[in-house]
């Protein structure tokens, strides 16, 4: 499962309503890359694929790809709009190293 924060949810309906995406969800994943090995990857989409998982929380649809489930599990979609820097941030209890800026991890 993955959890969504009021704060993002709310930063994430507006998102897709300013981009024309309404009725869209989330689409969370893992690639590699970044300074730590791992990056998140944060769309918007209407397709699920066969092998997708399909989470609901706080009213919000968020898909996960079959590969990027398990290093994901129990991560919690937040976001920040602070002075330290404004985007979603993934709070993943998986990761056991996160670069500075949060936006890669490993495992």
């Amino acid at each position: 499962m993955i959890t969504v924060t009021d704060t993002a949810k709310k930063q994430a309906i507006r998102l897709m309503e300013d981009e024309g995406k309404s009725g869209f969800f989330i689409r969370v994943g893992v690639q590699g890359g970044g300074c730590s090995g791992l990056m998140y990857q944060l769309t918007f989409d209407n397709e699920e694929k066969e092998d997708d998982k399909t989470f609901e929380d706080n009213g919000v649809k968020v898909v996960v790809d079959k590969k990027s489930f398990l290093y994901l599990l129990g991560t919690t979609l937040d976001f920040s709009g602070g002075l330290n820097g404004k985007g979603f941030i993934f709070k993943n209890p998986n990761a056991d190293r996160t670069c500075g800026c949060g936006e890669s991890f490993s495992v």
